[in-house]
């Protein structure tokens, strides 16, 4: 199949509807229920804020992601049907940012409407905070365009590439590392030839086993044109590992269909590294979404940003590490926010990051603990910080403080 036809997509018969899809719109067709599909869950919470604030739209038009990106929340109109907005609020998003606002109704009903103090709401309502530079932060920290050898490729590690294959998210974070490059509505989603050439790179330089697929958000491509993308990934000897990064099932879970699915199944073995930032957005919906990918065979691991005021609270961060495990979600990451512009108010220090790891070890399973790490500014890659557990030697002894305080001595070889 080449990638072209996903310009134009047939509809699908997984959905309990039909689509006739562009590579920009979704447009309705028409609503064909499949009683032998198993419906996608509607929590109590959608199914309230749809009747208060969608009243004309049925339950199944509400359930395809389809229709969400087409009815996705995006200027101040949009967004005070549904919120209160402050001020401050109101004056960033007709402010200087380049950052666009995309919220989907999905998740605009798990936010406060009333409280811009709310932590969902806070990561996708911008505010003027983000117009203000601090010392340090930059529109490309990271340096990813300095260690990009071709358009969508980023090669920083001997063995890993980053493919960006696409600039478009369903929601936008106010704090995303690709501010710089996401949202804009003059670059295409995808394209085909930028592909092309990645493809040719990495067919080209047998030292890369490991290939992130990431963007923007890759799962709001269509299935064709994701389906090209890994199986062509797949075609290449060397390439042992093909990981997918997105937030879609906290944002969109509806995307996770059946058709996708049989895709995935079709391009395993594969990982997926899933973004998750507070404990509020681990619905139902979500839960499915998880469990639907994990009974394809994709091992789960999740990445979120330490961020102020939204999950910088030591039982905040334990209910979502924990709640992540009972979806079958292994915590893999908990970064540093990066020193993007306007970023300060996200930012927490580092002693904060090191303090939410101290305040998991030993109070949850070992698998709930992430990985803290800095994603090291001018392009040096993930740092690992760790809380110091190790108290000196006292002789052949090592002297060690365990997660209460309690002190604890091993007998060491020499070296």
């Amino acid at each position: 199949m080449s990638i072209d036809n996903a310009e134009s997509l047939s509809p699908t018969d997984d959905d309990p509807f039909q689509w006739k899809v562009s590579c920009h719109t979704a447009t309705p067709h028409r609503c064909k229920p499949l009683h032998e599909k198993p419906r996608f869950v509607q929590s109590d919470r959608s199914r309230e804020f749809r009747k208060r604030y969608f009243p004309g739209v049925s339950s199944c038009d509400w359930n395809n992601w389809h229709w969400q990106l087409q009815n996705t929340l995006r200027g101040v109109e949009d967004l005070e049907r549904v919120f209160r907005l402050a001020d401050d609020e109101r004056d960033a998003m007709a402010g200087a940012s380049g950052l666009p606002t995309a919220v989907t109704p999905y998740y605009a009903a798990l936010m406060d409407p009333d409280n811009p103090s709310d932590p969902l709401r806070r990561c996708m309502i911008p505010t003027t905070a983000e117009l203000v530079a601090s010392p340090g932060e930059a529109v490309d920290p990271l340096a990813e365009e300095s260690q990009s050898p071709i358009d969508c490729l980023i090669h920083r590690y001997p063995d890993r590439a980053l493919f960006l294959a696409t600039e478009y998210c369903s929601a936008y974070c106010r704090y995303c590392t690709r501010s710089r490059m996401v949202g804009h509505s003059q670059r295409k989603r995808y394209c085909h030839e930028h592909w092309e050439k990645a493809i040719a790179y990495i067919r080209e330089t047998p030292a890369v086993r490991d290939v992130i697929i990431s963007g923007g958000d890759p799962l709001t491509l269509p299935d064709e044109a994701l389906e090209w993308l890994l199986m062509s990934l797949r075609s290449i000897p060397h390439v042992e590992v093909v990981r997918i990064g997105t937030k879609t099932p906290a944002v969109l879970p509806m995307r996770i269909t059946s058709s996708f699915l049989k895709i995935l199944r079709r391009a395993n073995p594969l990982w997926m590294s899933l973004h998750f930032t507070h404990p509020g957005e681990l619905t139902p919906e979500t839960a499915e979404a998880c469990s639907r990918l994990a009974d394809a065979g994709l091992p789960l691991g999740s990445q979120t940003v330490l961020l102020r005021g939204v999950n910088d609270e030591a039982a905040t961060m334990r209910s979502l590490m924990t709640g992540l495990m009972r979806i079958r979600v292994r915590p893999y990451y908990l970064y540093q926010c990066d020193p993007i512009l306007g970023s300060a108010h996200f930012r927490t220090p580092v002693s904060k990051g090191v303090e939410m790891i101290q305040n998991l070890r030993g109070h949850v399973s070992g698998y709930a603990v992430p990985h803290y790490v800095i994603d090291a500014p001018g392009g040096g890659g993930k740092i690992p910080i760790l809380p110091e557990y190790v108290d000196g030697k006292d002789g052949d002894r090592l002297q060690l403080r365990n997660y209460r305080g309690g002190r604890y001595s091993y007998p060491d070889l020499p070296e």
